[in-house]
């Protein structure tokens, strides 16, 4: 599992200090990109999504996402966004991202990224060290 920590900052929030529902989406984006640049350092790549799709031509895309929001984040929190695999596919990833404070749950999303090349825009698989990189994280 993956955990990246992220601050509620005014900008982020409603008048009444609660977290616009959008905004767990830009979290959990903020989590899996510092997943990848974890990866891609394991890999001896320079620690950017760049250089991974100049490497392999490859880029992920948000194929889908479902999100359930069960607890408001409020301004100021601290929350910590845990990445996990749920599935896994030739041409795609499915990550479970809980988005918590603390103990608390506050919202769980269930995002299907795919694989594609990044010059065609086509389908293309996950490479064969990309998973157990992920996993070892």
């Amino acid at each position: 599992m993956h955990s990246f920590n992220i601050r509620v900052y005014y900008s982020d929030t409603d008048c009444g200090g609660i977290v616009y529902h959008a905004r767990y989406l830009d979290f959990a984006e903020h989590a899996r990109t510092e997943l990848l640049r974890e990866v891609a350092q394991k890999q001896d790549l320079d620690g950017s999504q760049s250089s991974m799709i100049d490497l392999g031509k490859m880029a992920f895309v948000v194929k889908s996402i479902t999100v359930d929001y069960q607890k408001p984040g409020r301004l100021d929190d601290l929350l910590e966004v845990c990445t996990e695999i749920e599935s896994e596919k030739r041409f795609s990833i499915t990550f479970i991202q809980t988005v918590k404070r603390g103990d608390e749950v506050l919202c769980v999303l269930k995002v299907r990224v795919a694989s594609i090349n990044s010059e065609t825009l086509r389908p293309t698989p996950l490479p064969s060290w990309f998973s157990p990189a992920v996993h070892a994280l």
